[in-house]
């Protein structure tokens, strides 16, 4: 089968020959479709994501979706033909996503929803995981509560603000002035942080009580700024991002509390990956509801273009999530 294969960090990835995988125990053997492109691919690629635990030499891609071509012994969830998507690989040990056939952990994956395309499938996995560990298994978000999403246009922020309300939460986000309107179009309200103080917006928006849920995807600073923004006592900070070094005190004297989220997990020791899979079924009935939908960049690429994908990433223009297209 064709893959892309990264043969040392830092280097051109090469489009090459590989042996096809095949099912074995608990495992499906897909068809890749699509393949998602998350920062942390790029960041992968250049050796600058050591948590990631990446051996070389090694196929990326975490994200995919395609259909099933066979299982392995002891799979009964799905059968040939199943549409599927998931998180599934591209890290540790486990062949990624950038390749003609996955062969994956069954507990990973889901149905395909139906009122999504293949591309748009693969745009969700790591950002809806990330987003619902941090917004539902950690804060409990539900109705009645005020939520702050920092990074509202971005790949996670954009799904985490759509899970907020459909959980009957009132949303908030913050993002640059050329951002403002799409994070309107999701259904939050709008904070431009360029022009508006912490102090401002949370005085404006809570009337100075600070928001119940503050979800950052941002890191650095505006984790700081989160500590600030919280609510008095039953407040609750969760960030994707808490790399640095942070002063705690500010969340400690509202009394508030802080969740962190490392998303690749399961991926790298093998535990609560059935959870996993249950929340890509979770998101496929949320996108099958209309109340999920995932913001894709118009531009397309192939497996020879894989390169000018990471590019487009790194670069910070996309308006979207960039997803190859394999198949």
């Amino acid at each position: 089968m064709r893959a892309v294969v990264l043969r040392e960090f830092d280097t051109p990835l090469v489009l090459s020959e590989i042996e096809r995988p095949d099912a074995g125990p608990g495992q499906v053997l897909v068809k890749v479709k699509t393949s998602g492109v998350n920062p942390l691919d790029a960041k992968i690629r250049a050796g600058k994501a050591a948590h990631a635990r990446r051996t070389l030499p090694a196929v990326l891609g975490l994200d995919l979706a395609g259909v099933v071509e066979e299982v392995g012994a002891g799979v009964d969830d799905f059968a040939p033909g199943d549409e599927v998507f998931g998180m599934t690989g591209g890290v540790g040990d486990l062949q990624g996503s950038l390749a003609e056939y996955a062969a994956v952990d069954a507990r990973l994956l889901a149905r395909k929803p139906t009122s999504l395309t293949m591309r748009e499938a693969a745009a969700l996995p790591l950002v809806v995981i990330t987003a619902w560990e941090g917004l539902i298994d950690r804060a409990r978000v539900h109705a009645g509560q005020k939520v702050l999403v920092h990074g509202g246009a971005g790949g996670i922020g954009h799904v985490a603000v759509q899970i907020a309300r459909a959980r009957g939460a009132d949303v908030f986000a913050t993002a640059s002035p050329s951002r403002l309107e799409a994070v309107e179009l999701l259904g939050a309200t709008p904070i431009d942080y360029t022009s508006t103080s912490v102090d401002e917006y949370v005085a404006e928006h809570t009337g100075g009580e600070g928001f119940d849920v503050i979800f950052d995807t941002v890191g650095g600073p505006v984790l700081d700024a989160s500590f600030a923004a919280v609510r008095t006592y039953t407040g609750h900070v969760v960030s994707a991002l808490g790399w640095g070094t942070h002063s705690i005190a500010p969340l400690s004297f509202r009394g508030a509390t802080y969740s962190g989220v490392f998303t690749l997990l399961p991926l790298l020791t093998g535990r609560g990956r059935e959870h996993h899979g249950e929340i890509m079924r979770e998101a496929a009935v949320l996108a099958d509801a209309g109340a999920l939908e995932p913001l894709l960049d118009p531009r397309r690429f192939s497996l020879a273009d894989v390169a000018a994908a990471h590019a487009a990433v790194e670069s910070g223009t996309a308006r979207g999530k960039i997803v190859i297209d394999v198949d």
